[in-house]
């Protein structure tokens, strides 16, 4: 905790000062004559512009650009906000002064502001927004309510109850109490409505402090103290000061054996080594022969085993490199269309190799964290501790030090969308790896961004070169490719002359038919499966729904479990005994009958990965089993070791949602079955073609990626539709040209541009007068290309009421920003009305 004027700490460097230097100048008033400095400062705030600030003389010369300042703002709330520019007019309004300078060197780059204002211009958000979603949350300090005794307080604690007298005898002891720590000694959530009393009893009184949040991981360590540390020569006087001691002794020999092999000694290490305990570590600090220290120490861990040169390449991937590098050197982006297991991932080594060996730093994109445990173990055997991953599962700490990292020019950085944010020093290389992959899209909250288009802005500022991989592209990438605005590179066929995985279709509506339909299998799939067992080979079963049943329904009147918050039916998780909702989290227990009829025919229907995996231990009960989706990974390394297990033989199926589809490589998958084709299709989205095409062909390409050609197994009740037909034939190109065809025929990406608007109330008679309202505003200016108000697929979520426009946009900048000048307009309009300034407006630019 910093007090207010106080300099708090920063990951980059500590500053020490006192109160009085800093307050000083900010106490006084500012004449006419007095040079001033103004800053424009991003506040992590939705306000629609930079904010300005005042600089104190004491301040001018530490206020830089990319600096974190302390500012008020509003009443009493305290924040660290960013500066982005200085500048020594006046604004026409009155300005605050900052406070005090937060770091010594700045913590983002001039690039990195660039990329942000683009990002807010173009996806309809705030500057504030982005730089939220942009950095740490351990970098972004806001102040924290803390409760200290009033000066009117005279000590008499007559007049208090029991709870207001252990909170006056608590500030006694200690000067300051967040509302945390009164909260933890009175054992109690509700504090309010205490401390509003207090306040009234002049008992005690408010202010904000700034909190910092980053803290440096320390361990204890020890050293000699002098004269031992720089002479060693008198290392015979300390053995004769312990010469009474064995213990102590023991620990001495045991520090400098290790001190010969470590660069820092740990306490731990002395204790392990000497067989001591920490009272022996004192007493040799009270004899002036050992000194205890605490040592700043990464959270990031590091590489220890030795790299490895990577395989030799093939020629195919020869020729794909060669290809790649002549694009380059006309500065277009690259769309690698690759095949599964064709051997993209050792193409991206070699040019992330050439651009290390030029002094660059790398940006290697993932679309979810669920591809890097696999890829991170592959690329630190060749790049070792010059490699390091961001992504969502770091603790705020560990993101502050890789921040620093990248700050400080480590060449390669691995993650998923948010890696985008980092403070490149030299981008000369960026790889988005699985380009197709929806992930890529941030929905909530703000900036809502597309991770692969901003990564194609990123590499225009920073002139790097830009890499698209995927098996299958998506359309918009493709298209680009065949335009020329990005160059084509394919890869055919696989690494080592593998042939692809055979494809089979089942007709479901034939196996019904003939009563060979197991519960969800198919005698072919079991049969398939056993097959592959019985050969110590293993499998894969791909289903996109988690959860056991997604309906429990009366069978009598048909009334259906519901959420109490969305409108969608609650999905019943076995694991748990519970029905929960997987758009808010909650939870219910299973009702023993209807409550609409009485009845006690309720029936679970449908299925998801928890009920296939625990049916598929009765039909294979010999058969190790796991399951990979958001309910069994949700632990910091969960992911990690599931598939080490099945890397390393432990199971021999694994049953998941679209998780398993992407990127993984496992030597013995020989099977891999995708069990509702059907459902993948029929989903209420004009992409839906598009997306079950990538995922069923991502599947298949996990199967036969060693040895062996793989099987890959289709069920569907409507085994005639195109798309099936398209993934049966592996024909990319079929299939780009008749979706692309229905495209510009109903008027959908790529053709034109998307904006969808949102507005969203907890009432639905407030949400329908502001959408009547929006029509209006929209229409009069944009006419037929607003298609709206509508309610979407989910029209209710989290208890807000939801009501969707859509604006279809024809190509063109100018069309785009006049589309984006009314859509700005008519939001502060509708903040304006009457009665309407809490329903909220979201804005998603390109939203699929």
């Amino acid at each position: 905790m910093v007090q207010a004027g106080l300099l708090p700490g920063c990951c980059i460097c500590t500053k020490k000062r006192t109160n009085t230097i800093l307050m000083a100048d900010a106490l006084l008033f500012h004449t006419e004559g007095a040079t001033a400095t103004y800053v424009e400062v991003i506040l992590p705030l939705a306000l629609p512009k930079p904010f300005t600030y005042r600089v104190p003389e004491a301040l001018v010369q530490e206020a830089a650009f990319g600096k974190r300042v302390e500012v008020q703002f509003g009443k009493s709330k305290r924040y660290s906000a960013l500066i982005i520019g200085l500048k020594s007019e006046a604004p026409a309004h009155d300005t605050k002064p900052i406070i005090s300078v937060i770091d010594e060197a700045p913590i983002v780059t001039k690039a990195q502001i660039a990329l942000w204002r683009w990002m807010a211009d173009y996806y309809l958000c705030t500057l504030g927004e982005v730089m939220n979603a942009a950095l740490p949350a351990n970098l972004k300090l806001a102040s924290e309510t803390v409760v200290t005794l009033s000066p009117l307080f005279d000590r008499d604690f007559e007049g208090l109850n029991d709870q207001e007298y252990l909170i006056a005898e608590a500030l006694t002891l200690q000067q300051e109490l967040s509302i945390d720590d009164i909260r933890g000694i009175l054992q109690r959530k509700s504090v309010y409505p205490l401390i509003r009393a207090m306040l009234d009893k002049r008992v005690i009184y408010l202010k904000e402090d700034l909190q910092e949040k980053y803290k440096p991981k320390t361990i204890g360590c020890v050293r000699l103290q002098e004269p031992y540390a720089s002479q060693p020569n008198t290392l015979n006087e300390a053995f004769d000061k312990l010469s009474r001691s064995g213990r102590q002794t023991e620990a001495l020999m045991a520090y400098l054996h290790l001190s010969k092999q470590l660069d820092f000694v740990r306490k731990q290490d002395v204790y392990d080594k000497a067989q001591v305990d920490s009272t022996v570590l004192r007493a040799m600090e009270k004899k002036g022969i050992l000194e205890i220290y605490d040592r700043e120490v990464s959270r990031l861990g590091g590489y220890e085993e030795e790299t490895v040169n990577a395989q030799d390449l093939s020629a195919q991937q020869t020729t794909a490199l060669e290809g790649i590098k002549q694009a380059f050197a006309s500065e277009k982006p690259v769309l690698l269309h690759g095949v599964t297991g064709s051997g993209k991932t050792r193409v991206y080594t070699e040019l992330m190799q050439e651009a290390i060996a030029r002094g660059e730093q790398v940006l290697y994109l993932l679309p979810e964290i669920a591809l890097t445990t696999q890829i991170i173990s592959r690329l630190e055997k060749t790049f070792g501790g010059d490699i390091a991953i961001y992504h969502s599962r770091m603790s705020n700490n560990e993101r502050v030090e890789l921040w620093n990292s990248a700050l400080n020019g480590r060449p390669v950085l691995l993650g998923a969308r948010s890696s985008l944010f980092l403070p490149f020093q030299k981008l000369g290389l960026i790889i988005i790896d699985e380009e197709h992959d929806p992930s890529f899209k941030q929905y909530d909250p703000a900036p809502r961004y597309n991770a692969r288009d901003t990564a194609l802005y990123l590499g225009h500022l920073h002139g790097s070169r830009v890499l698209l991989g995927t098996a299958t592209p998506s359309l918009e990438s493709y298209q680009n490719a065949q335009k020329g605005k990005y160059a084509l590179v394919q890869m055919r066929e696989r690494f080592g002359g593998l042939k692809l995985p055979g494809i089979s279709l089942v007709d479901l509506k034939q196996e019904q038919k003939e009563r060979k339909l197991q519960s969800h299998f198919s005698s072919v799939l079991l049969s398939s499966l056993r097959q592959t067992l019985g050969r110590g080979e293993q499998a894969i079963l791909f289903q996109n729904r988690r959860g056991h049943s997604p309906v429990y329904r009366c069978t009598t009147c048909g009334w259906h479990a519901e959420c109490i918050h969305c409108d969608v039916s609650l999905t019943y998780h076995k694991f748990h005994n519970n029905l929960r909702c997987h758009y808010c989290g909650y939870q219910a227990a299973l009702p023993p009958a209807c409550p609409a009829c009485g009845d006690k025919k309720l029936a679970l229907q449908g299925f998801g990965t928890e009920k296939i995996e625990d049916e598929l231990k009765v039909y294979l009960p010999e058969a190790r089993i796991a399951r990979m989706d958001l309910d069994t990974v949700k632990g910091k390394h969960a992911h990690a070791r599931l598939i080490n297990d099945f890397e390393e033989g432990r199971l021999d199926i694994l049953v998941g949602t679209q998780m398993v589809t992407k990127g993984l490589d496992f030597e013995k998958v020989a099977l891999v079955g995708v069990l509702s084709a059907d459902q993948l299709l029929q989903y209420p989205d004009f992409r839906a073609g598009e997306r079950a095409f990538q995922l069923m062909m991502q599947v298949a390409g996990r199967a036969g990626r060693k040895h062996r050609q793989g099987e890959v197994l289709i069920q569907g009740f409507n085994t005639s539709h195109p798309v099936l037909q398209e993934v049966l034939n592996g024909d990319y190109a079929g299939f780009f040209a008749r979706e692309m065809m229905e495209r510009q025929e109903f008027h959908y990406p790529p053709y034109l541009r998307l904006i969808r608007i949102t507005l969203k109330h907890t009432k639905p008679e407030r949400v329908n007068e502001a959408a009547r309202l929006y029509e209006k505003w929209l229409k009069k200016a944009l006419g037929q290309w607003v298609m709206g108000p509508a309610l979407p697929t989910v029209a209710r979520v989290r208890g807000y009421y939801l009501l969707d426009f859509m604006i279809k946009i024809p190509h063109g900048a100018k069309n785009l920003q006049k589309v984006k000048a009314i859509v700005r307009e008519a939001t502060d309009n509708l903040s304006l009305a009457q009665g309407l300034s809490s329903v909220r407006v979201n804005t998603d630019v390109d939203p699929y």
